[in-house]
C-alpha cells in the first residue's frame, strides 16, 4: 500500500524534527556534555521516531480497514511484524 503525502506531514514533521534533536545529540558529545543529558535527548529521539512509526503502521491499518477492496488482502502476520519492528 502506497502511503499518500498529505496524510504523512505531521509524520515527516515529526521525523525532521527528531532529525535535528539527532544533530544536537551528536553536537552535545563532541562538546562533551554530561550523560544524563545526552542520553535524556537521545531517549527523546528515539521516542519520537517510535511515534512516527507508529502513526504509519496505524495510517495503513487504518486505509486496509475502510477501503473495502483491500480489505481481502489485510495480512494480519504482516501487520503484526510492523507492529512488533517498533517494539
Amino acid at each position: 500500500m502506497q502511503l499518500d503525502p498529505t496524510e504523512m506531514t505531521p509524520v515527516i514533521n515529526r521525523i525532521r524534527r527528531a532529525q535535528g534533536q539527532l544533530a544536537g545529540v551528536l553536537r552535545m558529545l563532541e562538546e562533551g556534555r554530561e550523560c544524563e543529558d545526552v542520553v535524556t535527548q537521545l531517549a527523546a529521539v528515539s521516542k519520537a521516531l517510535d511515534r512516527a512509526g507508529f502513526a504509519i503502521v496505524a495510517t495503513g491499518l487504518q486505509r486496509c480497514l475502510t477501503e473495502g477492496d483491500e480489505l481481502d488482502s489485510l495480512d494480519v502476520k504482516k501487520m503484526e511484524k510492523l507492529f512488533l519492528s517498533l517494539a
